[in-house]
């Protein structure tokens, strides 16, 4: 399918959106309403472990009779790295890609992000469709043409901008998950809220435990997708107002970082929503966020996620982490931060670690 002028009968992104379209809806609906897959020369799906016992079978079948291969990858973010892409690459050089074939990534971010950076530098880049499978990334990771692979520990410091053929969403996936994963979805869903819009967030608020259930996220997962997609039609290249996506993400993806390096890791949006209360914390010790919202994020956040246990020595491995963080500038540790609920800044750069340190270290008091 071609995005065009015309947007699909079940589009969710803007009118004016340039790039892929986004689909939303049952599966073997929007299938009906593209010959994308047709197109191709040969058809590849990347799969981990998970969703090819969970998630393929919902796929499969509306393949009809279309031939593919199936490349399928272990589990989970350690998996993210250059020697779990160079199994892929094997894997579609013995299968006969060309530049004409077309990669599905079904699976989460990790199989998103990693799917896409492989098909964006094979052969110099062919098509892939994004169908993603988790509620992180249905509302963030699949959306905004980002591909990435972490190395040495660092989240995504190695990537490039490759838009998909299209992104396929369908709520139907959503059931195959543990209630965990899930839940670890709701941090981007409630990161969009706090950095582009109070209606929103408000919602979040008034639901409380309950957005995490199937007819609410029904409901929420297009609103959040149009501001994502509405931050990142304004600045694809993160130049500027796109960064404020980063919110949450500079201390999570330290926190996430060293669990990850030692051998137990936390779920990305787990990683998040800590980040979320340390960078809102930072934001209250600048005079910039006041103390009631603060104590409503902190609180509502500890409603939802797990509090993450941190040692003395994992703060200071997470701020090593943070200094390296691919949005610095020199020795600044470049954060979004809020001014309050539904508006942040971006690009607030903080020289002196000891701000960061505190904010870490009242995290792991409360």
């Amino acid at each position: 399918m071609d995005s065009g002028n015309a947007a699909p009968m079940n589009s969710i992104a803007p009118p004016s959106w340039p790039w892929s379209p986004i689909l939303y809806g049952n599966l073997s609906e929007i299938l009906k309403e593209t010959e994308i897959f047709r197109r191709a020369d040969s058809l590849f799906i990347l799969l981990d472990d998970n969703t090819e016992k969970f998630c393929f079978p919902i796929l499969a079948p509306l393949l009809g009779n279309l031939k593919y291969t199936t490349i399928v990858i272990r589990p989970g973010e350690g998996e993210k790295q250059l020697e779990t892409c160079q199994q892929i690459w094997k894997e579609l050089i013995e299968g006969g890609c060309t530049r004409h074939s077309l990669l599905i990534n079904l699976g989460g971010g990790v199989i998103g992000d990693m799917g896409g950076f492989c098909a964006a530098v094979f052969k110099r880049g062919f098509a892939q469709i994004q169908i993603p499978t988790t509620l992180l990334s249905q509302v963030d990771a699949s959306i905004g043409n980002k591909t990435g692979i972490d190395f040495m520990h660092f989240k995504n410091i190695i990537g490039a901008f490759s838009p998909p053929e299209a992104i396929l969403i369908d709520p139907q996936f959503l059931q195959t998950l543990p209630s965990r994963e899930l839940v670890s979805g709701l941090a981007e869903l409630i990161k969009h809220a706090l950095i582009y819009d109070l209606n929103l967030w408000n919602k979040c608020l008034g639901y409380g435990k309950e957005l995490a259930s199937a007819e609410v996220l029904s409901s929420m997962i297009p609103q959040a997708v149009r501001i994502k997609c509405d931050v990142v039609e304004k600045d694809p290249e993160e130049k500027g107002l796109r960064k404020i996506l980063n919110f949450g993400h500079t201390a999570g993806h330290g926190i996430e970082s060293v669990l990850l390096e030692e051998g137990n890791p936390v779920l990305h949006g787990e990683a998040v929503a800590a980040g979320m209360i340390i960078e809102a914390n930072i934001s209250r010790q600048l005079g910039l966020l006041d103390e009631p919202n603060y104590l409503t994020i902190q609180t509502f956040l500890f409603d939802l996620f797990p509090k993450i246990d941190l040692s003395a020595e994992q703060i200071e491995k997470a701020l090593v982490y943070m200094l390296q963080d691919k949005k610095n500038k020199g020795n600044s540790i470049s954060f979004t931060l809020l001014q309050s609920p539904g508006k942040a800044v971006f690009d607030r750069m903080l020289t002196e670690p000891e701000l960061i340190r505190l904010a870490l270290l009242e995290y792991k008091s409360l």
